[in-house]
């Protein structure tokens, strides 16, 4: 089950093994989410589409910090 923080206002959403991105995430939500590389901050866009960072974090504190950066950011 996918885990939500807000910061600036902003969504995090954690997603876990066999949670669905498009049924769970809206536009201006930023994902994270682990796969066999590492995990990855994604960025939904206001028509859905998904971006990621070229490569993926080696934990989820890297990721989350980054997140929570791009929050900050995007709130402004």
């Amino acid at each position: 089950m996918a885990t939500t923080i807000r910061h600036h206002g902003i969504n995090i959403v954690t997603l876990h093994e066999g949670d669905d991105l498009v049924a769970l995430c809206a536009p201006g939500d930023i994902v994270l989410e682990q796969d066999g590389t590492g995990w990855w901050t994604r960025f939904v866009d206001d028509d859905g589409r998904v971006e990621s960072y070229d490569a993926p974090f080696e934990n989820y504190n890297k990721a989350l910090w980054t997140a929570k950066a791009a929050a900050e950011f995007q709130a402004e």
